[in-house]
């Protein structure tokens, strides 16, 4: 295998497929810029990014699949060219060789409605929903969760998920800026309005798919914008009801890793369960000439990413 930062070393095995991960382009035609905590931001350098790792996944010829975590634009794209904006990004991923799989993030929601995304982004559900489980062979199962399911981002200002998503904001958050942490304490930071939640039918839906998955002796990834571990991320970069996922989770054993975005600076930890919790350095904070994407090989017990330059190598064992 090939080594980008030295930290992986090649395995004697072959994997039982590899994929391509990418995360946070927040891609816009706008000039650079810097985040609330003034790190720099690089919007149009980010669709350079996005060009480089679906050209390095290509020359590998081995790479099955790729999955984006979320942020396709910026929040600060001119309305006027959200559409455009998406489309041009969506324009790159399509000269990756294989499939793209994609997910929310709250500057995707900030752009464009729920229902027109899971249409651009070619969601594998029959549905408007925008989670899904696909398995690209028989040993593993991926799961994409909707982590804005229940959030006052996407849906109408009269819809009834708004509404109790602010109501529920209004209990958490005593700031009148909803988006603000400031005066909440340790990871009840994560009850801002950038973030969201995991919904009951969801919950459900993925317990049934975790139980499926035991029983055809399946290892399960899971793959969310929001992170879902507090050593994985900063606290206000949480999903809102992460500890009912993670419940849910620890009722079975297949689970072996989660990964996220959102969180730009990434981040890597393993829960007192043994599952390990991978979050995504953001293509959008690299500078021009650097870059941050991945791929990841699959084996039945390991997982290895292998980042390029800003994204961190990650060895991720699991006992089977």
């Amino acid at each position: 295998m090939s080594v980008t930062n030295g930290v992986i070393r090649a395995s004697s095995r072959e994997p039982l497929l590899s994929f391509g991960v990418i995360a946070d382009v927040q891609y816009a035609d706008i000039p650079d810029g810097r985040s609330f905590l003034g790190v720099p931001r690089y919007y149009r350098h980010s669709i350079s990014v996005l060009q480089r790792a679906v050209s390095t996944w290509n020359k590998q010829h081995n790479i099955k699949f790729s999955i984006n975590f979320g942020d396709i634009i910026d929040g600060y794209c001119p309305k006027d060219k959200s559409l455009w904006a998406v489309q041009k990004v969506l324009d790159e991923f399509d000269k990756f060789d294989g499939p793209t799989y994609h997910m929310f993030g709250n500057h995707c929601l900030y752009n464009l409605p729920r229902s027109k995304l899971v249409s651009l982004l070619k969601m594998p559900t029959n549905s408007t929903r925008a989670y899904y489980d696909f398995s690209p062979c028989p040993e593993y199962r991926f799961v994409v969760l909707d982590a804005y399911d229940f959030s006052a981002l996407g849906w109408p200002c009269d819809h009834p998920v708004t509404a109790e998503a602010m109501k529920f904001l209004e209990e958490k958050n005593p700031n009148s800026d909803k988006n603000s942490p400031v005066g909440l304490v340790g990871v009840d930071r994560r009850f801002v309005m950038f973030n969201g939640a995991v919904g009951k039918e969801q919950l459900s839906w993925l317990n049934d798919v975790l139980q499926d998955a035991t029983a055809r002796r399946q290892n399960v990834i899971l793959c969310s914008h929001l992170p879902m571990d507090p050593g994985s991320a900063s606290f206000a970069a949480l999903m809102w009801n992460y500890d009912e996922v993670m419940a849910i989770v620890r009722q079975y054993k297949c689970v072996k890793a989660c990964f996220a975005g959102h969180d730009h600076k990434g981040g890597h930890s393993v829960d007192s369960h043994g599952v390990h919790h991978r979050t995504l350095e953001a293509a959008l904070e690299c500078p021009p000439g650097t870059s941050a994407f991945g791929h990841i090989e699959v084996y039945p017990d390991k997982l290895l990413l292998v980042g390029s330059d800003k994204m961190a190598d990650t060895e991720m064992r699991f006992e089977l």
